[in-house]
């Protein structure tokens, strides 16, 4: 994996950012502070920090006696179930690097992971809102082994005899989570121990998180949002307990929160909107802080949260790779309400540039005030993606810096306001969509000529996909035809297109060129006069 330069770690080492700590020597730590405390509640379970600290033990010694060694890649497909922590932190405890796919992923993406990491094993639940995960999960070519909980083969790994086993490199690869990028399938984001702890342990301090603390985890967990920011980790890491919700609906949730006293939890705007419309009917006085990131979350929703849901909005902006941004919760209101937030490390350094210069350096970074695309590049901020060393050249600078593809402008409190997308990527309700994984499906079809993938507004989720294609000379395919041979084809349901419309040809620039980014501005004005 790309890691930091020698004199980079030796300072994060030095400030005490990277800690040698191991996330099983953590969980180690937690069981025996938190022993009794009850630490992770779903599915109508209720596990103590010892009953998740043993269980992790024994699915370690059974993913190892299972015949999988230490620095092999094992995909974990989990929906919000306990079992999601006992499996991370026991693969982590087997030095084993668990490969973070979503529940909503289908063949082509899990396909996609297995080849590209060289898994040896997925592990994923029987069946999950109606699919059947177990039988996709072994459906992928090249994976040795499927372990679905419910069934004998993960029973057998909750029943293997614990043992000591050494700690791995807290510098090492933890973990791959999976990128939110503008073009093909997702990358593969290697995070360390070190780095990754780091993020979590800031995370944890400035939402405020502490043993009386109850986080709702209401989108899938495997996001890095709900998983770091602060997330099951941040609870966890404060002695706090975790609720995991099967749905983020208001229906489902708001009994949660009441039940269980919910204090803090993290969703996506449109969720935010879904919620502050529903509420009234349940007693949410727990809840004191109400995360919202994933999507810029505009002036007028933020200005609801509060009033509606009777909590503390806070703003978060980061991603996977890396760098998080938080409102404190100190902070006045206006900047709570007109930003997302300022960095969580002194150590995290930002340059705002000219987004029409692709080689732009620190001399070329904008005036204060005005809106540039952002780079950044520190402790917790990845250095390259896992064997993608072509599109490491264009996604990182020379000196180190990751260009995040967000259009920013910072104020003189160091907050930054999120404005746009240099790139062409596509957030429905907080999934990232890229453009042109879409279009390469859509173009599959032996009746496509072209296809062009835009957003368009959308109240609820924000953006929603619209598909625009160009037929062959032959038969003109349907819109239902088309988004039905996008879902054959094993996406996840999100990225099936929610508007096809069929035209005979694509606009072109001034100069008769077809060009990509030209192309999709015309259709995204087309779109927007519909």
């Amino acid at each position: 994996m790309n890691g930091w330069p020698a004199d980079f770690a030796a300072r994060y080492r030095a400030s005490g950012h990277w800690r040698g700590q191991t996330f099983g020597a953590l969980l180690t730590s937690l069981a025996t502070a938190y022993g009794s405390r009850i630490a992770v509640v779903g599915e109508g379970r209720r596990w103590t920090y010892a009953e998740l600290d043993e269980r992790a033990h024994r699915i370690a010694a059974g993913v190892l006696d299972s015949g999988i060694e230490a620095g092999d890649r094992v995909v974990v497909q989990l929906p919000n179930v306990p079992e999601f922590l006992s499996v991370v932190f026991g693969l982590w405890r087997a030095g084993v690097v668990p490969v973070f796919a979503l529940p909503a992923h289908r063949e082509s993406e899990l396909q996609h992971f297995v080849e590209h990491c060289e898994a040896v094993a997925i592990i994923t639940v029987a069946e999950h809102e109606r699919h059947d995960h177990a039988a996709m999960a072994r459906a992928i070519p090249g994976v040795r082994q499927v372990f679905a909980v419910g069934e004998p083969g993960f029973a057998a790994l909750e029943a293997a005899t614990p043992r000591a086993l050494p700690d791995p490199d807290p510098s090492g690869m933890a973990f791959l989570q999976l990128s939110g990028g503008s073009t093909g399938l997702p990358k593969l984001i290697p995070r360390t121990h070190d780095d990754y702890l780091y993020s979590v342990r800031e995370s944890a301090r400035i939402c405020g998180l502490r043993g009386d603390s109850v986080y709702l985890a209401a989108l899938p967990v495997a996001h890095n949002f709900p998983l770091s920011s602060p997330g099951v980790l941040g609870a966890l890491h404060a002695g706090a307990k975790v609720v995991l919700a099967p749905r983020p609906d208001a229906a489902t949730v708001f009994p949660l929160i009441e039940r269980e006293a919910v204090t803090i939890t993290g969703v996506v705007p449109p969720l935010a909107a879904a919620w502050v419309q529903a509420s009234g009917r349940h007693d949410l006085s727990t809840l004191e802080v109400l995360l919202v990131g994933g999507a810029k979350c505009g002036r007028e929703l933020a200005e609801r949260i509060g009033p509606a849901l009777g909590c503390r909005l806070q703003q978060v902006f980061g991603m996977a790779e890396g760098l998080v941004c938080y409102t404190r919760l100190d902070d006045p209101d206006e900047l709570v309400l007109s930003t997302q937030g300022r960095p969580i490390s002194s150590d995290d350094e930002i340059r705002i540039v000219d987004p029409d210069d692709p080689a732009a350096t620190s001399a070329d970074v904008v005036p204060p005030g005005e809106v540039g695309a952002l780079l950044t590049r520190g402790p917790y901020t990845i250095r390259g993606y896992y064997r993608a060393d072509e599109h490491n050249r264009i996604a990182f600078t020379d000196d180190g810096f990751y260009r995040t593809g967000d259009l920013v402008r910072r104020t003189a409190t160091g907050h930054l306001e999120v404005v746009g997308r240099v790139k062409e990527q596509i957030n429905r309700g907080g999934e990232k969509i890229a453009a042109e994984e879409v279009e390469n499906h859509l173009m599959a079809h032996p009746a496509v000529l072209d296809a062009a993938v835009v957003a368009v507004p959308d109240r609820f989720l924000g953006e929603r996909t619209c598909a625009y294609v160009v037929p062959t000379d032959g038969e003109k395919p349907t819109a239902a035809e088309l988004r039905r041979f996008v879902r054959e084809r094993g996406v996840a349901a999100f990225k099936v297109p929610d508007l096809v419309q069929v035209v005979p040809e694509f606009p072109v620039t001034g100069v008769g060129k077809t060009s990509k980014r030209a192309l999709r501005t015309a259709l995204t004005a087309l779109a927007g006069e519909r």
